[in-house]
Protein backbone atom coordinates (compact mmCIF):
# COMPACT_ATOMS: atom_id res chain seq x y z
CA UNK A 1 0.00 0.00 0.00
CA UNK A 2 0.95 3.56 -0.98
CA UNK A 3 2.45 5.29 2.15
CA UNK A 4 0.13 8.52 3.74
CA UNK A 5 1.39 11.88 3.86
CA UNK A 6 1.20 11.61 7.96
CA UNK A 7 3.86 8.37 7.46
CA UNK A 8 5.99 10.28 5.30
CA UNK A 9 6.17 13.26 7.55
CA UNK A 10 7.01 11.06 10.28
CA UNK A 11 9.82 9.55 8.39
CA UNK A 12 11.31 12.53 7.44
CA UNK A 13 11.58 13.81 11.28
CA UNK A 14 13.18 11.30 12.05
CA UNK A 15 16.15 12.03 9.02
CA UNK A 16 19.71 12.69 11.06
CA UNK A 17 21.08 16.42 10.71
CA UNK A 18 24.13 17.44 10.02
CA UNK A 19 26.10 17.39 13.81
CA UNK A 20 28.38 20.02 12.44
CA UNK A 21 27.52 24.09 11.43
CA UNK A 22 26.57 24.91 8.06
CA UNK A 23 25.18 27.29 5.93
CA UNK A 24 21.84 26.74 5.03
CA UNK A 25 20.01 25.47 2.62
CA UNK A 26 22.39 22.83 1.97
CA UNK A 27 21.88 19.30 0.49
CA UNK A 28 22.47 16.56 2.62
CA UNK A 29 23.37 12.94 1.37
CA UNK A 30 22.95 9.51 3.42
CA UNK A 31 25.01 6.81 2.35
CA UNK A 32 23.87 4.47 4.37
CA UNK A 33 20.27 4.93 3.03
CA UNK A 34 22.03 5.11 -0.37
CA UNK A 35 23.24 1.62 0.62
CA UNK A 36 20.06 0.21 1.19
CA UNK A 37 18.17 1.91 -1.94
CA UNK A 38 20.95 0.22 -4.10
CA UNK A 39 20.69 -3.24 -2.76
CA UNK A 40 16.80 -3.17 -3.05
CA UNK A 41 16.95 -1.80 -6.15
CA UNK A 42 19.55 -4.45 -7.60
CA UNK A 43 17.19 -7.04 -5.86
CA UNK A 44 14.17 -5.56 -8.17
CA UNK A 45 15.82 -5.49 -11.09
CA UNK A 46 16.93 -9.20 -11.49
CA UNK A 47 20.39 -8.70 -10.17
CA UNK A 48 23.21 -6.08 -10.89
CA UNK A 49 24.09 -6.96 -14.10
CA UNK A 50 20.76 -6.02 -15.45
CA UNK A 51 20.51 -2.51 -13.30
CA UNK A 52 21.42 0.87 -15.85
CA UNK A 53 20.91 3.18 -13.20
CA UNK A 54 20.39 7.15 -14.51
CA UNK A 55 23.48 9.53 -13.37
CA UNK A 56 21.16 12.55 -14.06
CA UNK A 57 19.51 11.83 -10.60
CA UNK A 58 22.84 12.51 -8.49
CA UNK A 59 25.32 13.93 -11.19
CA UNK A 60 28.12 12.80 -8.90
CA UNK A 61 31.21 10.99 -9.92
CA UNK A 62 31.97 9.75 -6.57
CA UNK A 63 28.83 7.79 -7.05
CA UNK A 64 29.43 6.37 -10.03
CA UNK A 65 32.52 5.24 -8.42
CA UNK A 66 30.49 4.20 -5.48
CA UNK A 67 28.07 1.77 -7.82
CA UNK A 68 31.13 0.73 -9.93
CA UNK A 69 32.55 -1.01 -6.96
CA UNK A 70 29.18 -2.41 -5.56
CA UNK A 71 28.96 -4.48 -9.34
CA UNK A 72 27.49 -1.78 -11.39
CA UNK A 73 28.68 -1.87 -14.94
CA UNK A 74 26.46 0.39 -17.32
CA UNK A 75 24.99 3.65 -16.90
CA UNK A 76 22.46 6.12 -18.38
CA UNK A 77 23.48 9.92 -19.25
CA UNK A 78 21.10 12.67 -20.31
CA UNK A 79 24.02 15.42 -20.46
CA UNK A 80 27.45 15.22 -21.78
CA UNK A 81 28.99 16.49 -19.05
CA UNK A 82 27.13 13.20 -17.64
CA UNK A 83 28.94 11.05 -19.95
CA UNK A 84 31.84 12.62 -19.51
CA UNK A 85 32.04 11.65 -15.35
CA UNK A 86 31.17 7.97 -16.25
CA UNK A 87 33.62 7.37 -18.22
CA UNK A 88 36.63 9.47 -16.07
CA UNK A 89 34.98 7.52 -13.27
CA UNK A 90 36.30 4.16 -15.16
CA UNK A 91 32.73 3.00 -16.31
CA UNK A 92 32.90 0.78 -19.50
CA UNK A 93 29.46 0.94 -20.93
CA UNK A 94 27.94 4.24 -21.03
CA UNK A 95 24.65 5.15 -22.69
CA UNK A 96 23.47 9.12 -23.78
CA UNK A 97 19.94 8.57 -23.77
CA UNK A 98 18.97 12.19 -25.14
CA UNK A 99 18.47 11.73 -28.93
CA UNK A 100 19.91 15.19 -30.26
CA UNK A 101 20.95 17.00 -33.81
CA UNK A 102 23.20 19.38 -32.08
CA UNK A 103 26.38 19.70 -33.51
CA UNK A 104 28.75 21.00 -31.15
CA UNK A 105 27.24 18.29 -28.22
CA UNK A 106 28.08 15.23 -30.53
CA UNK A 107 31.31 16.31 -31.37
CA UNK A 108 31.87 16.94 -27.17
CA UNK A 109 30.39 12.94 -26.26
CA UNK A 110 33.02 11.90 -29.57
CA UNK A 111 35.77 13.22 -28.11
CA UNK A 112 34.71 11.68 -24.52
CA UNK A 113 34.62 8.33 -26.57
CA UNK A 114 37.61 8.49 -28.31
CA UNK A 115 39.52 9.69 -25.24
CA UNK A 116 38.02 6.44 -23.40
CA UNK A 117 38.71 3.93 -26.63
CA UNK A 118 38.09 0.88 -24.05
CA UNK A 119 34.51 1.95 -23.08
CA UNK A 120 31.50 1.24 -25.04
CA UNK A 121 29.66 4.77 -25.48
CA UNK A 122 26.00 4.34 -26.76
CA UNK A 123 23.75 7.27 -28.21
CA UNK A 124 20.31 7.92 -29.01
CA UNK A 125 18.75 8.75 -32.56
CA UNK A 126 15.12 8.49 -33.22
CA UNK A 127 15.14 10.35 -37.02
CA UNK A 128 16.82 10.38 -39.98
CA UNK A 129 18.25 13.71 -39.84
CA UNK A 130 19.74 13.12 -35.90
CA UNK A 131 21.47 9.54 -37.80
CA UNK A 132 23.01 11.67 -40.34
CA UNK A 133 24.36 14.17 -37.83
CA UNK A 134 26.26 11.06 -36.36
CA UNK A 135 27.02 9.84 -39.87
CA UNK A 136 28.89 12.93 -40.19
CA UNK A 137 30.54 13.46 -37.30
CA UNK A 138 31.78 9.94 -36.88
CA UNK A 139 32.72 10.22 -40.51
CA UNK A 140 35.27 13.05 -39.33
CA UNK A 141 36.13 11.88 -36.36
CA UNK A 142 36.04 8.12 -36.10
CA UNK A 143 35.57 6.40 -32.93
CA UNK A 144 34.76 2.25 -32.60
CA UNK A 145 33.36 2.46 -29.58
CA UNK A 146 30.51 4.71 -30.18
CA UNK A 147 26.94 2.88 -31.23
CA UNK A 148 23.80 3.37 -32.06
CA UNK A 149 20.67 3.06 -30.22
CA UNK A 150 17.39 3.85 -32.06
CA UNK A 151 15.07 5.40 -29.22
CA UNK A 152 11.18 3.94 -29.68
CA UNK A 153 8.38 6.05 -28.53
CA UNK A 154 5.70 4.17 -26.37
CA UNK A 155 3.02 6.94 -26.28
CA UNK A 156 4.75 9.07 -23.60
CA UNK A 157 4.82 12.03 -27.19
CA UNK A 158 8.60 13.26 -25.98
CA UNK A 159 11.30 11.50 -28.51
CA UNK A 160 11.37 8.48 -29.84
CA UNK A 161 10.69 6.72 -33.28
CA UNK A 162 6.88 5.34 -34.25
CA UNK A 163 7.15 1.76 -33.02
CA UNK A 164 4.62 1.14 -35.76
CA UNK A 165 6.11 3.65 -38.41
CA UNK A 166 9.73 4.30 -39.34
CA UNK A 167 11.40 2.60 -36.51
CA UNK A 168 12.31 -0.51 -38.83
CA UNK A 169 13.98 1.53 -41.58
CA UNK A 170 15.28 3.66 -38.94
CA UNK A 171 17.02 0.64 -37.56
CA UNK A 172 18.14 -0.70 -40.95
CA UNK A 173 19.97 2.50 -42.01
CA UNK A 174 22.54 2.25 -38.86
CA UNK A 175 23.11 -1.86 -39.52
CA UNK A 176 23.65 -1.09 -42.85
CA UNK A 177 26.75 1.14 -41.31
CA UNK A 178 27.83 -1.34 -39.28
CA UNK A 179 26.80 0.91 -35.75
CA UNK A 180 23.01 -0.44 -35.09
CA UNK A 181 23.50 -1.31 -30.82
CA UNK A 182 20.04 -2.05 -29.91
CA UNK A 183 17.09 0.28 -29.06
CA UNK A 184 15.56 2.27 -26.01
CA UNK A 185 12.69 2.44 -24.21
CA UNK A 186 11.28 5.05 -22.02
CA UNK A 187 7.62 4.76 -20.61
CA UNK A 188 7.94 7.53 -17.85
CA UNK A 189 4.16 8.34 -19.04
CA UNK A 190 3.20 5.02 -17.14
CA UNK A 191 2.75 6.42 -13.49
CA UNK A 192 -0.06 5.01 -12.19
CA UNK A 193 -0.18 4.12 -8.48
CA UNK A 194 -1.92 0.92 -8.59
CA UNK A 195 0.50 -1.69 -9.44
CA UNK A 196 -1.69 -3.67 -11.42
CA UNK A 197 -2.25 -1.03 -13.85
CA UNK A 198 1.36 -0.07 -14.68
CA UNK A 199 1.65 -4.25 -14.95
CA UNK A 200 -1.30 -4.39 -17.75
CA UNK A 201 -0.41 -1.16 -19.40
CA UNK A 202 3.45 -2.45 -20.02
CA UNK A 203 2.34 -5.46 -21.06
CA UNK A 204 0.56 -3.69 -23.75
CA UNK A 205 4.15 -1.88 -24.48
CA UNK A 206 6.32 -5.08 -24.76
CA UNK A 207 3.78 -6.75 -27.15
CA UNK A 208 4.18 -3.84 -29.45
CA UNK A 209 7.88 -4.30 -29.18
CA UNK A 210 8.33 -7.45 -29.42
CA UNK A 211 6.02 -7.24 -32.88
CA UNK A 212 9.30 -5.07 -33.94
CA UNK A 213 12.45 -5.98 -32.80
CA UNK A 214 11.68 -10.14 -33.50
CA UNK A 215 11.30 -9.96 -36.90
CA UNK A 216 14.11 -7.59 -37.24
CA UNK A 217 16.25 -10.21 -35.18
CA UNK A 218 15.84 -12.91 -38.42
CA UNK A 219 18.02 -9.64 -40.34
CA UNK A 220 20.77 -10.00 -37.72
CA UNK A 221 19.71 -6.74 -36.30
CA UNK A 222 20.08 -6.47 -32.45
CA UNK A 223 17.26 -7.00 -29.97
CA UNK A 224 19.23 -5.88 -26.99
CA UNK A 225 16.87 -3.39 -25.39
CA UNK A 226 17.26 -1.05 -22.42
CA UNK A 227 13.78 -0.07 -20.89
CA UNK A 228 11.66 1.70 -18.47
CA UNK A 229 11.52 4.29 -15.34
CA UNK A 230 11.24 4.36 -11.93
CA UNK A 231 7.66 2.94 -12.06
CA UNK A 232 7.94 -0.15 -14.54
CA UNK A 233 11.76 -1.03 -13.66
CA UNK A 234 10.87 -4.08 -11.69
CA UNK A 235 8.02 -5.04 -14.37
CA UNK A 236 9.76 -5.61 -17.69
CA UNK A 237 10.28 -8.76 -18.33
CA UNK A 238 13.76 -10.00 -18.43
CA UNK A 239 13.43 -12.00 -22.07
CA UNK A 240 12.49 -8.78 -23.50
CA UNK A 241 14.48 -5.74 -22.09
CA UNK A 242 18.16 -6.92 -20.73
CA UNK A 243 18.93 -3.72 -18.98
CA UNK A 244 16.57 -1.45 -17.08
CA UNK A 245 17.04 2.43 -15.98
CA UNK A 246 14.86 3.33 -12.56
CA UNK A 247 15.81 7.45 -11.97
CA UNK A 248 15.98 8.44 -8.39
CA UNK A 249 16.15 5.38 -6.88
CA UNK A 250 19.82 6.32 -4.95
CA UNK A 251 18.03 8.84 -3.00
CA UNK A 252 14.53 8.51 -3.52
CA UNK A 253 12.20 11.18 -3.14
CA UNK A 254 9.20 12.24 -1.44
CA UNK A 255 7.10 11.27 -4.22
CA UNK A 256 8.34 7.86 -4.41
CA UNK A 257 8.32 7.30 -0.79
CA UNK A 258 5.27 6.73 -0.69
CA UNK A 259 3.86 6.25 -4.26
CA UNK A 260 6.67 3.27 -4.87
CA UNK A 261 6.53 1.82 -1.31
CA UNK A 262 6.79 -1.65 -2.46
CA UNK A 263 10.50 -1.34 -3.19
CA UNK A 264 11.08 0.20 0.79
CA UNK A 265 13.37 2.84 -0.52
CA UNK A 266 14.49 4.83 2.23
CA UNK A 267 14.87 8.86 2.01
CA UNK A 268 18.84 8.95 0.87
CA UNK A 269 18.95 12.94 0.47
CA UNK A 270 17.12 16.00 1.40
CA UNK A 271 17.52 19.62 1.34
CA UNK A 272 18.59 21.38 4.66
CA UNK A 273 16.70 24.57 5.93
CA UNK A 274 16.46 27.01 8.55
CA UNK A 275 13.13 28.88 9.73
CA UNK A 276 14.05 32.87 9.14
CA UNK A 277 11.01 34.09 10.09
CA UNK A 278 7.41 33.22 11.74
CA UNK A 279 3.75 34.65 11.43
CA UNK A 280 0.64 33.12 13.06
CA UNK A 281 0.11 29.56 11.61
CA UNK A 282 2.98 30.26 9.33
CA UNK A 283 6.96 29.82 8.72
CA UNK A 284 9.37 31.33 6.30
CA UNK A 285 11.92 29.01 5.36
CA UNK A 286 15.52 29.95 3.51
CA UNK A 287 14.96 27.21 0.96
CA UNK A 288 13.29 28.86 -2.31
CA UNK A 289 13.19 28.12 -6.18
CA UNK A 290 17.28 28.02 -6.25
CA UNK A 291 17.31 24.99 -3.65
CA UNK A 292 14.22 23.16 -4.18
CA UNK A 293 13.29 22.76 -7.81
CA UNK A 294 10.12 24.65 -8.90
CA UNK A 295 9.00 21.90 -11.52
CA UNK A 296 6.47 20.47 -9.57
CA UNK A 297 3.36 22.33 -8.84
CA UNK A 298 3.58 24.52 -5.58
CA UNK A 299 2.03 22.44 -3.26
CA UNK A 300 4.13 19.38 -4.54
CA UNK A 301 7.28 20.84 -4.10
CA UNK A 302 8.76 19.30 -1.03
CA UNK A 303 7.35 17.70 2.18
CA UNK A 304 8.35 17.74 5.33
CA UNK A 305 7.45 21.46 6.75
CA UNK A 306 3.69 22.43 6.20
CA UNK A 307 1.62 22.83 3.90
CA UNK A 308 3.42 25.12 0.92
CA UNK A 309 1.63 28.22 0.03
CA UNK A 310 4.19 30.72 -1.54
CA UNK A 311 7.91 30.18 -2.94
CA UNK A 312 10.48 32.86 -4.63
CA UNK A 313 14.15 32.07 -5.54
CA UNK A 314 15.45 32.13 -1.90
CA UNK A 315 12.07 31.69 0.42
CA UNK A 316 9.66 29.21 0.59
CA UNK A 317 6.18 29.89 3.14
CA UNK A 318 4.54 27.19 4.60
CA UNK A 319 1.97 26.64 6.95
CA UNK A 320 3.27 25.33 10.36
CA UNK A 321 2.82 27.07 13.77
CA UNK A 322 5.27 24.82 15.50
CA UNK A 323 8.54 25.79 13.99
CA UNK A 324 11.10 28.30 15.48
CA UNK A 325 13.40 31.28 14.06
CA UNK A 326 16.60 29.61 13.74
CA UNK A 327 15.26 25.85 14.22
CA UNK A 328 17.22 23.39 11.10
CA UNK A 329 14.65 21.25 9.33
CA UNK A 330 14.91 18.32 6.46
CA UNK A 331 12.61 19.00 3.32
CA UNK A 332 12.38 16.44 1.09
CA UNK A 333 11.55 17.26 -2.69
CA UNK A 334 8.80 15.39 -4.56
CA UNK A 335 11.44 15.45 -7.37
CA UNK A 336 15.35 14.54 -5.89
CA UNK A 337 16.97 14.62 -9.96
CA UNK A 338 16.25 18.24 -10.50
CA UNK A 339 16.95 19.38 -6.75
CA UNK A 340 20.13 17.50 -6.92
CA UNK A 341 20.82 19.47 -10.10
CA UNK A 342 21.21 22.60 -7.83
CA UNK A 343 23.91 22.36 -5.78
CA UNK A 344 27.79 22.03 -6.93
CA UNK A 345 28.31 20.41 -3.73
CA UNK A 346 26.66 18.20 -1.07
CA UNK A 347 27.27 17.61 2.84
CA UNK A 348 27.13 13.66 3.06
CA UNK A 349 26.78 11.26 6.22
CA UNK A 350 29.43 8.60 5.78
CA UNK A 351 28.47 4.95 6.80
CA UNK A 352 31.25 5.49 9.34
CA UNK A 353 29.11 8.60 10.74
CA UNK A 354 31.47 10.97 9.75
CA UNK A 355 29.88 14.29 7.86
CA UNK A 356 32.31 15.90 4.81
CA UNK A 357 31.69 17.30 1.54
CA UNK A 358 31.56 16.28 -1.31
CA UNK A 359 31.29 17.37 -5.10
CA UNK A 360 28.74 17.09 -8.01
CA UNK A 361 28.28 18.73 -11.53
CA UNK A 362 25.58 20.93 -10.20
CA UNK A 363 24.13 22.81 -12.94
CA UNK A 364 27.37 22.07 -15.63
CA UNK A 365 25.55 20.52 -18.84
Amino acid sequence: MPKTLVELNLDIAQLPLPTCDVETPCFVILEEAMEHNLRQTVLAAGGAQRLMPHVKTHRAEWIVRWMLDRGIAQFKAAAPAEVEICLRAGAKHVLWAYPTASPLNIARVARAACAHPNAKVQILYDSEEGYRVWSEELSARPAANIRLVLDLDPGMGRTGADIEGEAADLARLAQAAGKFDGWHVYDGHVQDIDREVRVEKNRHIVGRVRSLIEPLAAEGISSELTASGSWSFDIWPQDVARFVSPGSFIFSSAQHHCELSHLDWKIGAYVLTSVVSHRPGSATLDAGSKAISPDMPLTKRFSGAGDISGMKEEHSIVSNNILQIGQRIPIVPRHACTTAYLYPKALVLTRDGRWEFREQLGCVR
